[in-house]
């Protein structure tokens, strides 16, 4: 079975070139990729605030996905859901949202924020697939929280990582991560940078696999559309 999958941070749908949200645009985008299932990040969720939408319902919707799920890592003002979304044309059949520890104390002066992982099992024509969707933070105790999250959450088998993890690929946050999946960047070329997406200059974006899964390609497409380029890999289960 070969499926395409795909990474996006979307920076809650606003439009990098045009700055404000875009639904359409950012549907149009996902579904022009081709991907089976999507990983995203910063996204929001429903609340009475401006602009704070159910957006992984809407970019589903608009992008022809039967199925999504949002993981929600924080509640801004104590009120706005943000996090994480996985889409799937394939039926999700458990979901689950795996909350980073917050870092105490913080050993940083930067910006600190909640994160979480999403992780959901999707019945792939009968084959189950464990995806998870992840957004590290900016400092590094909450790049090494959110590596040891995410290695508690992996699966051995049939397991793909995908996310913004605001690392660099010498990082050694990822050593452990490399240990137990495949880069699927192994398979690019040149063109690897993600950030920023009209001049990208370092690559923060991962779509990691299990071992027993078939990498056949990658690419990160030349858009401008969020503050980072999408990351895709093809792949056989």
């Amino acid at each position: 079975m070969i499926l395409r999958v795909m990474t996006f941070n979307i920076q809650h749908c606003l439009d990098y070139v045009n700055r404000r949200i875009d639904y359409e645009l950012f549907a149009k985008t996902i579904a022009e990729s081709g991907a089976d299932i999507v990983g995203l990040n910063e996204v929001r969720g429903q609340s009475e605030t401006k602009g704070y939408d159910a957006q992984a319902r809407i970019l589903a919707e608009g992008a022809g996905y039967k199925y999504h799920y949002f993981a929600k890592a924080i509640d801004f003002n104590g009120r706005d859901p943000y996090g994480n979304a996985i889409l799937s044309k394939y039926p999700i059949v458990s979901a689950q949202t795996v909350m980073i520890p917050d870092p105490e104390p913080r050993k940083y002066l930067g910006y600190y924020e909640t994160r979480c992982v999403g992780k959901v099992k999707i019945d792939v024509n009968g084959t189950k697939l464990t995806v998870l969707a992840v957004h590290f933070g900016l400092n590094r105790d909450e790049h090494e929280n959110a590596r040891d999250t995410v290695l508690s959450a992996l699966e051995e088998n049939r397991c793909v990582l995908m996310g913004d993890m605001n690392v660099t690929p010498a990082s050694p946050i990822l050593t452990p991560i490399r240990r137990r999946m495949k880069d699927t960047a192994d398979m690019l070329c040149d063109g690897k940078y993600t950030f920023p997406s009209d001049r990208p200059k370092k690559k923060i974006d991962y779509v990691f696999v299990s071992p027993d899964i078939e990498v056949l390609s990658a690419k990160v497409p030349k858009l401008i559309v969020s503050d980072h380029r999408p990351h895709t890999a093809d792949i056989r289960l």
